[in-house]
């Protein structure tokens, strides 16, 4: 996994990146009630508000980690949007991103570096 200053994680599951937010973040949040996904097949530049999620505490929009399309969401959390609490690493990832270069990957953070972030 890589991640983000933002508190995202990216993951490469083929040729496809995986993005979801940190287990940090979902606990800074509280509670998650509300998450609104983008539609599938939205280009997104790095830095464009993708997804809006709403917790007990706050509004956090997520932010497009790389340039790329949407090519699926997690359908699972527009009913279940307390996943990202309970497993926000893994079953409450949020869309999968195509990019036209996955090397891109290599300029994000490595797990190391994210908790010195985080300390």
């Amino acid at each position: 996994m890589k991640y983000t200053e933002e508190h995202e994680w990216l993951r490469v599951d083929g040729d496809l990146i995986v993005v979801g937010i940190t287990e940090h973040a979902a606990t800074q949040l509280g509670d998650i009630v509300f998450v609104e996904l983008p539609e599938t097949e939205t280009k997104v530049a790095k830095g464009d508000e993708v997804v809006v999620i709403e917790s007990v505490k706050a509004a956090s929009d997520i932010l497009a980690p790389l340039d790329g399309e949407v090519v699926e969401i997690n359908e699972k959390l527009v009913d279940s949007p307390a996943l990202v609490n309970e497993d926000p690493t893994g079953e409450a990832w949020f869309f999968k991103l195509k990019v036209d270069d996955l090397s891109v990957m290599d300029d994000l953070m490595d797990e190391d570096a994210y908790k010195a972030l985080i300390e």
